[in-house]
């Protein structure tokens, strides 16, 4: 059934694991228009996204003044996201949201929207607001329950929703009041083959914001200093961590995609501290057989087996921490079963059920 689906997304600024979502959805509805806050990223991410970004059509609102400093503006953001408007003749609208982008509006009552959930919306709002505003956050109180109110409205807009895991799903249930489905994010495996050649050391990877807790897996390293540590991402904390950091933990910033794949395959271990929705680089790991040393909440729970492929650490503490490394250094891992976990996400899985599941929806929408 022939159909035009358009995309919308909160911001797109660094390629990371959920642009590459966008890359899979893009592969799948070949989408003719994007609509976002703000589009600071470069061509050559943009291209990763869309191989001809000469056929897709980025609108952007009034952020695109402020360039890498709209983070500043965030309470403006659902405001703003109402300013875009959506072609008129769009079948469907795809959102990938981890904030604001499901509040999009439709432009005509035939249009069906589905909102792929890329994380907990507005986490700055809701579960992590004191870790984001810290002394500030008692004073920006009744802002912030304001926007909560108007984040439950805008997230009544989709017509369906999909959660990137059930730990998203039952958050989505207990804020939103509204039922999802659960489809995993995809990884492309065929990037990651196994090694089961390890080298001594320990490896973390992502952007290093807060949220994150690079913060305790610095502390860890710094109190073991018979083992070693790499961190490869750059962010907010960067020079902040490496002002702390020992002589045993190297700073590599951001790397491309084989150079980070190269210091994975090669480490005893993989360091995942953050409560993630579902945490696409713990499978990409466990792609080349290493093993995950992870804070047992969020979307590991579903992707790690403890005992198995990881270890997980019960306190947000470095002391937990350095318990589960030594733990794990007792577990004689089969990396090829570690790998085979790995392929339960695969990047033909993804593609497949969101088609499916896209198409059904509208072929029954259509005929209302």
């Amino acid at each position: 059934m022939s159909k035009k689906v358009v995309l919308v997304v909160d911001w797109l600024d660094k390629y990371g694991g959920a642009e590459r979502v966008l890359t899979s959805l893009n592969n799948v509805f070949k989408f003719c228009s994007c609509y976002t806050l703000i589009n600071v990223m470069s061509k050559k991410d943009i291209r990763k996204i869309a191989v001809d970004d000469t056929n897709i059509t980025i609108h952007q609102t009034i952020l695109k003044y402020t360039g890498k400093k709209f983070r500043a503006f965030l309470f403006f953001f659902p405001r703003l996201m109402n300013t875009l408007h959506v072609d008129e003749d769009a079948d469907v609208i795809i959102s990938s949201s981890h904030a604001v982008a499901k509040a999009i509006n439709k432009t005509n009552n035939k249009q069906l929207h589905i909102s792929y959930f890329q994380a907990r919306n507005l986490k700055y709002i809701w579960c992590d607001y004191k870790l984001y505003f810290k002394w500030t956050s008692k004073i920006l109180y009744p802002i912030i329950k304001e926007l909560r109110k108007r984040d439950i409205a805008d997230a009544q807009k989709p017509d369906y929703i999909i959660s990137n895991s059930y730990f998203v799903k039952d958050w989505v249930k207990k804020i939103y009041n509204r039922d999802s489905v659960v489809i995993y994010p995809p990884v492309d495996l065929s990037l990651f083959s196994l090694n089961e050649a390890k080298n001594d050391y320990y490896v973390t990877v992502g952007r290093i914001e807060p949220y994150k807790r690079f913060d305790i897996v610095i502390d860890a390293f710094n109190k073991i200093e018979n083992k070693k540590l790499i961190v490869i991402g750059d962010g907010s904390q960067l020079k902040e961590l490496k002002k702390k950091a020992n002589a045993n933990i190297t700073f590599l910033g951001f790397l491309e995609s084989n150079e980070v794949y190269n210091n994975i395959k090669n480490a005893k271990g993989f360091i995942h501290a953050g409560i993630e929705d579902f945490g696409i680089a713990p499978i990409e790991a466990q792609a080349c057989g290493t093993p995950i040393i992870a804070y047992g909440a969020g979307g590991v729970l579903e992707t790690v087996i403890e005992g198995e492929t990881g270890v997980f650490f019960r306190d947000l503490s470095s002391s937990s921490l350095i318990n589960a490394i030594n733990e794990c250094e007792t577990i004689n891992f089969n990396y090829s079963l570690v790998r085979k976990n790995a392929l339960r996400f695969s990047l033909e899985r993804f593609e497949n059920d969101i088609e499916h599941f896209v198409n059904e929806k509208y072929s029954n929408y259509s005929k209302l």
